[in-house]
């Protein structure tokens, strides 16, 4: 196995094969080894600063009814709830006055949350905080409506793809959403200019090792800025209720893939992971992520934002924790920088 992570890190590629040998034959001893490698790429690019980034879930109304997905459209039991825009704007007050540069705006596909309102909103935020980066992670828009955000002072997108594979794509899916859709929303963003980012759920329904090569091609080929690797985990209101976690091993073990093939990007170590083990978020950073995305939306609201069963949103998850996360990173050699963390192109011609 070693081979193929020694050639990994160097080439930053893998034959189809090697991607799967490593995949399917990933003992406990070669997922160290390879968190290694993938620790000493970010600590080579990024040194031992970890960014953070300030959530802000601004709605879990949706119009899409995604299958592994808590706010789906068809779930009746959860209080819907959109953040106005001055709670956006205090919430970015909070998170600005802690060292917060990056404001990431999430929710739903929510038809009342309107172009309109989506491009004032980015536009308060970039008049209050012309020095901070804006992500959004609205979901999947029309061209032209991406191309209103940027224009309004949003720097950056994140939207999953979850999976490349079209049949994999409809068992997670309904029929009226699309794959090819999805993807070239992605493409659209790209040539818009913004930092893209994009990613998979790991151990979802239906999942094979044949889709995960896939989803690691594809994002070569994409070359996103950012990439997203978090376990899946089921919500008791889907109709994926019943289906296992995904792993904590191959959750790791995709991220130092990424890592190693995508030594500047920016990869966070997710809520997900964070809320699969209690050290998730640490064994995140040394297996190569360099991102935390502490939660700055209301208190009372971020219950209602439940993707998935138990998600972790207070503690060092959220702002509050503030001092507790520095303290659990500094335990593993690591601290919190309030740098904005862009994306920095010209670290490609040094890539090791």
């Amino acid at each position: 196995m070693r081979q193929w992570i020694d050639k990994l890190r160097q080439e930053k590629t893998l034959q189809p094969e090697e991607f799967r040998q490593l995949l399917t034959k990933c003992d406990a001893e070669t997922l160290r080894h390879i968190n290694k490698q993938a620790q000493e790429v970010s600590l080579q690019h990024f040194g031992n600063k970890i960014y953070i980034r300030g959530l802000i879930e601004v709605s879990n109304c949706c119009r899409n009814n995604c299958f592994y997905c808590g706010i789906r459209k068809g779930n009746s039991h959860i209080k819907r709830y959109r953040l106005s825009m001055e709670s956006i704007l205090d919430c970015c007050k909070e998170g600005y006055a802690l060292g917060f540069r990056t404001f990431v705006l999430q929710g739903g596909e929510d038809p009342g949350l309107t172009d309109d309102r989506i491009e004032a909103i980015v536009a308060a935020i970039r008049k209050r905080y012309p020095d901070c980066a804006i992500t959004l992670s609205l979901g999947e828009k029309p061209y032209e409506a991406y191309q209103r955000f940027f224009q309004a002072g949003a720097n950056r997108y994140l939207l999953r793809h979850e999976t490349y594979n079209e049949i994999h794509y409809s068992q997670l899916h309904p029929a009226e959403m699309s794959c090819k859709h999805r993807i070239q929303c992605l493409r659209n963003l790209k040539e818009i200019g913004y930092q893209t980012g994009t990613g998979i759920m790991v151990g979802s329904p239906g999942q094979t090792v044949e889709h995960l090569i896939q989803d690691i091609l594809f994002i070569e080929k994409l070359r996103p800025e950012m990439i997203g690797i978090g376990p899946f985990l089921p919500h008791h209101d889907t109709p994926f209720a019943q289906f296992p976690n995904g792993t904590v091993k191959q959750t790791l073990l995709l991220l130092s893939i990424f890592r190693l093939m995508h030594p500047s990007a920016l990869i966070p170590a997710t809520t997900a992971l964070a809320t699969l083990v209690p050290d998730g978020r640490e064994r995140g950073i040394l297996a190569g992520a360099n991102v935390v995305m502490p939660n700055l939306s209301p208190r009372d609201e971020r219950k209602k934002y439940e993707l998935y069963d138990n998600k972790a949103s207070l503690g060092a998850e959220s702002v509050e924790g503030l001092i507790l996360l520095q303290k659990q990173l500094q335990s593993i050699g690591y601290e919190i920088s309030t740098d904005r963390g862009d994306f920095k192109h010209e670290m490609l011609k040094n890539e090791s």
